[in-house]
């Protein structure tokens, strides 16, 4: 397996060039069902398994469950600010320092995946009140520009999902 395969064992993120009411809800139903589907990638691990990286240079497997709360509460942040404020700045953050710090390291997993549930029955909860018009809603990231919130759902869709796959072909590799 090459190293992009490894990096992207699912492709990298495809933006359609249209989406429609029907993906949005697709969406939202990927992200309700991030929790439990990492829950089970994770499910049986050991400390020194849950340690070793997903590939060489990579972040570990517990690196990678810390980041997704990390990641997805920013980006719920992000949605809230572009739903209550006209075309916001973001903040971007340096999720690879926010990896390297203590509580990725020392943190049982069961912390982040039980943060993440509740984050995303929030989220969902959010994104399921949205009306047409505030999927067209935006915010500026200072690196990335511009982006819809339909566009950020469908990133975030895909990004559980990968970093799932992270996990879950480590393991099939591994035989674990």
């Amino acid at each position: 397996m090459n190293d992009e395969d490894l990096r992207f064992p699912i492709g990298k993120f495809k933006l359609e060039s249209e989406i429609t009411n029907e993906m949005i809800e697709k969406y939202i139903r990927d992200l309700e069902e991030v929790p439990s589907e990492l829950r089970k990638a994770v499910e049986g691990l050991t400390d020194e398994q849950l340690n070793t990286s997903y590939r060489p240079g990579g972040w570990t497997l517990k690196q990678v469950v810390h980041h997704l709360p990390d990641s997805h509460m920013n980006s719920f942040i992000r949605f809230k600010l572009a739903i209550t404020e006209e075309e916001p700045t973001i903040k971007p953050y340096d999720e690879k320092k926010w990896a390297e710090l203590n509580d990725s390291m020392i943190t049982p997993v069961s912390v982040s995946i039980n943060l993440l549930e509740n984050l995303h029955i929030r989220w969902a909860n959010l994104l399921k009140s949205f009306s047409p018009k505030d999927w067209k809603r935006t915010y500026i990231h200072p690196v990335n520009g511009v982006s819809t919130l339909e566009r950020a759902l469908a990133l975030y869709s895909w990004h559980g999902k990968h970093h799932i796959a992270h996990i879950t072909s480590l393991r099939k590799r591994m035989g674990w």
